[in-house]
């Protein structure tokens, strides 16, 4: 098989495998998934981190380290970043969690039809179309559907 047809069919299975369904949608997802990531993250940076700056009165963790050696050069570890790192985590979390609470909070609830109880036969008391005008389990004759009363 040359290359050009080994290519043309790898564009073909990228085609069959991009138009699918399930692909499609989660393209769409992630697009819409990366416009949300920036209303949050604003959301977290400009409302969020100030108000909790007024509350821990500007105490800033993300200098937090220890050293493991002496000098310029010497390795350490930063937990105060990864606490930093942490805790943007939570609130961001958070803050998802509770957009997406008011999101399906407003959208209208579906309402479901009761289905009516499915019509008996008289005899066998199996389940039978409402239409029926004989049972299909015992090949009883039944009454018509507006003479049947359901038990």
């Amino acid at each position: 098989m040359g290359f050009h047809k080994r290519a043309k069919t790898l564009v073909q299975e990228f085609k069959t495998f991009a138009v699918r369904g399930n692909v499609m949608d989660m393209a769409v997802g992630v697009i819409i998934g990366s416009a949300f990531s920036g209303i949050v993250t604003s959301l977290v940076n400009d409302i969020l981190t100030p108000v909790l700056s007024l509350i821990t009165q500007g105490v800033d963790i993300s200098g937090l380290s220890v050293a493991l050696g002496t000098g310029d050069n010497a390795a350490s570890i930063n937990y105060g970043a990864f606490l930093t790192k942490v805790i943007d985590f939570l609130i961001i979390a958070v803050c998802v969690f509770l957009l997406v609470k008011v999101i399906n909070r407003l959208q209208r609830p579906k309402k479901h039809e009761p289905t009516p109880p499915p019509r008996k036969c008289p005899y066998c008391l199996q389940a039978i179309e409402k239409e029926a005008t004989r049972c299909p389990h015992c090949t009883s004759l039944l009454p018509a559907p507006e003479e049947s009363a359901p038990l």
